[in-house]
Formats: C-alpha cells, sequence, structure tokens
C-alpha cells in the first residue's frame, strides 16, 4: 500500500520527497551532450525532414513528437522543473526566439566528444556555442548555475565497430585520449565562468538493446562496450577532484557525479528490474511489434508501441521512457552517495559559489551495501 512504502521510506531513510522549487535560488541550467539531453537541437541542425524523433510515438505522453528522444520529457526538462525554469522545460539552442534567460539545451543528437559528427555537434562545438553566447548572462549569475554533461555514447560505440579485436592496450589509450578531450573542455567551460558542474556517468553501453541487437547477444551485454564505458567513467571522480583542487578562481570549482552507469544496470539486471517495477526488453517502442530497436520512430515503419510504455525501462534501442528519465531525475536531485556524489543537486545549487568542497569523489561498490540504498525505496515509491 502507499501508506506502507511511506513507512519504508520514514523508517530506513531521511525522507527523499522532492518539491519543485523549494528553497532554489533563481539559477539558469545549461546541459551539453547528445541525444540523452537534446532538447530537440538536431531537428533545427539537420536537413533531414524524416528524424524518427520527429515522428509518433516519440512525445506519445505529451501528446506530441518534440524532437527529444523519449515518450515525453527527458532528464533535464525535470531538473529544469524542480528549479523552477518556466514552464519545466529547457529550450534548445538552436531554435529561433526561444527564453534563454534561465539557461539552454546545446545538447545535440549524434554528438561525441572526438571526431566530426554528421550533422551534429562536437562537445568543444557546443562549449563554443556558449562562449559565442555567453554576454546573454551576466558573470554572477553563470557562475551560481548548472551545467550538466552527459556524452561519450557515440565515441565509445564508433570506436567498437571500427576495431571489434582492439587489444587492451589499444582501449585503454582510446578511453585516455577521450578523458583528455572532455577535460580540455570541461577546462574551458570552467575558464568561461562556469563552476557548478554535473557530470553523468555512461549508461552499460553493451546493455542497450540496439546493441545486444547489432552484436546477437540475446539477454546477455555485450562486455566490450560495458568495459570501455566502466574505463571511462572510473576516469570522471578523480578528474573532476583534480579541478576542485587546484582550483585558483574566485568562484571556484564545485560539482558532483551520478552514477548512471550502476542506476541503469540496477533496473535491467534480471530478477532485479521487477523491484524497479520496469519491464526490459530487446525490441523497438518499449518491445511490442516486428520491427527492431532501428524502426521506432521512422515514418516507413509502422512499429506498433507496447499497450502502456510507461512499464518500460527502454523507450526504443537506446533511450529511456519518461518515467525512467523521471526517475533519474529525481536521483540526481535528490538521492543517497550510492548514486550521486560528493553531493545532490539540490545540494549543489546551494553550495556557496567561491567555498571550497568539503567532500570530493570517492570509488565506491555498490555491489556491496548493508541495507538497501535509498534508490530502491525511491523507485518503490515512485511506482505507487
Amino acid at each position: 500500500s502507499v501508506l506502507g512504502v511511506l513507512l519504508v521510506l520514514t523508517i530506513f531513510h531521511n525522507p527523499i520527497i522532492v518539491y519543485a522549487g523549494e528553497g532554489v535560488p533563481n539559477v539558469a541550467l545549461f546541459t551539453f551532450g547528445d541525444s540523452y539531453y537534446d532538447a530537440g537541437n538536431k531537428v533545427f541542425l539537420s536537413q533531414r525532414k524524416d528524424l524518427p524523433q520527429t515522428y509518433w510515438p516519440y512525445g506519445k505522453s505529451r501528446d506530441y513528437p518534440n524532437g527529444k528522444f523519449s515518450d515525453g520529457h527527458i532528464v533535464p526538462d525535470f531538473i529544469a522543473d524542480f528549479i523552477s525554469i518556466p514552464n519545466g522545460v529547457l529550450p534548445p539552442v538552436l531554435k529561433p526566439g526561444v527564453d534563454i534567460s534561465r539557461g539552454v539545451s546545446f545538447a545535440v543528437a549524434d554528438a561525441s566528444i572526438l571526431g566530426a559528427p554528421v550533422e551534429s555537434m562536437t562537445l568543444n562545438q557546443q562549449v563554443v556555442k556558449f562562449k559565442n553566447m555567453k554576454s546573454n548572462w551576466n558573470d554572477s549569475y553563470i557562475e551560481k548555475s548548472l551545467f550538466m554533461i552527459y556524452i561519450g555514447t557515440e565515441d565509445y560505440l564508433n570506436f567498437t565497430k571500427a576495431n571489434p579485436n582492439a587489444d587492451a592496450s589499444a582501449q585503454q589509450a582510446f578511453v585516455t585520449n577521450v578523458i583528455n578531450r572532455l577535460k580540455n573542455d570541461i577546462k574551458l567551460l570552467y575558464s568561461l565562468g562556469a563552476s557548478k558542474f554535473v557530470v553523468q556517468l555512461l549508461a552499460p553501453l553493451g546493455c542497450l538493446p540496439i546493441v545486444r541487437q547489432e552484436y546477437k547477444t540475446g539477454n546477455e551485454c555485450y562486455e566490450l562496450l560495458n568495459d570501455l564505458a566502466k574505463q571511462h567513467n572510473g576516469k570522471i571522480g578523480p578528474m573532476l577532484n583534480e579541478f576542485a583542487k587546484i582550483s585558483t578562481s574566485p568562484y571556484g570549482f564545485q560539482f558532483t557525479v551520478f552514477d548512471f552507469y550502476n542506476a541503469v544496470l540496477r533496473r535491467i539486471a534480471t530478477g532485479r528490474s521487477l523491484n524497479y517495477r520496469f519491464f526490459v526488453t530487446n525490441t523497438s517502442c518499449c518491445g511490442v511489434g516486428t520491427h527492431n530497436a532501428y524502426g521506432c520512430g521512422k515514418g516507413n515503419v509502422h512499429s506498433k508501441l507496447c499497450e502502456y510504455q510507461r512499464s518500460y525501462f527502454f523507450f526504443d534501442g537506446r533511450h529511456n521512457t519518461e518515467k525512467a528519465q523521471e526517475e533519474m531525475a529525481h536521483l540526481l536531485y535528490g538521492a543517497d552517495p550510492d548514486v550521486v556524489q560528493p553531493m545532490t543537486v539540490r545540494e549543489l545549487i546551494v553550495y556557496p559559489t567561491g567555498e571550497t568542497m568539503r567532500e570530493y569523489w570517492e570509488p565506491n561498490n555498490l555491489a556491496i551495501r548493508r541495507r538497501p540504498s535509498r534508490d530502491f525505496y525511491l523507485g518503490l515509491a515512485a511506482y505507487y
């Protein structure tokens, strides 16, 4: 029952319910990355007229396709709502005439850290665009605002496809190259006045339905891609620690890291996904129909949508349903150190600019727990 769940939450943990806007200062939100954070920029950048995200069933939970890779809102939209950005939606920077006073999304589908993606932008190009628009916000506003980053999926998918037999040293060299470029881009943002960073770790890339289909692994994950994601993720925290410890700017460097990898893994692991009330399948449009994950949303493919998509974790071959996105946003905003550390997004927002961080990222082992994490109870609460 609802009462039972609330009692469990109260007994085991402090309350974790998030109230939008409560105690949150007037700040902006800027997002950078790929299709996970794309608020619709790809639609305005591409010359194509048949982009999947502009067709049903994308946007179904919000009544119409909105250029986002979900059936509705994505993580940045929920964060925008939590911090009382008007309409609870972050606008795409490439859409003419949008209100950017409370921030904007620079993320574009197919974006990467390395290379020159077709009809997309590298992370560096997104940061340079922010640089060119910086005069729209004053310095004090920028330094207290949030800068969220999620990118890297395309880099590792492309590397694996081009180098299926890469040995350990080649993999390590590639990861190091990606991380060094990412570090330079974050450094550039920092030099432009950004001081509060939220970096989302990569998902278990080998477990994406579209990857399991391409490499024909059935219900098993493609471990080469998972290993690359883990190598990448393991370098993020130490890199951000270094930035924070050597910061000489008067506005400082503050950050938090969201362990998206394990948050996803716990929800798709056999026997555990039911604990989070999500179904996981390997086919498109949350698992119903004769077409695989490439078909969802394509104009010439009549993929049949599952009856109740909010029950599923994946909406298409690599992106999550709105319900899953909402849960991830709650984890970012108010979860415990098993999920986001060294502080929550809500704590990061109110952390005084210019003040040295008292805690830093620390490696942890989410597989070893004395009791279920707050993440688990949040999943229950979200279901009921």
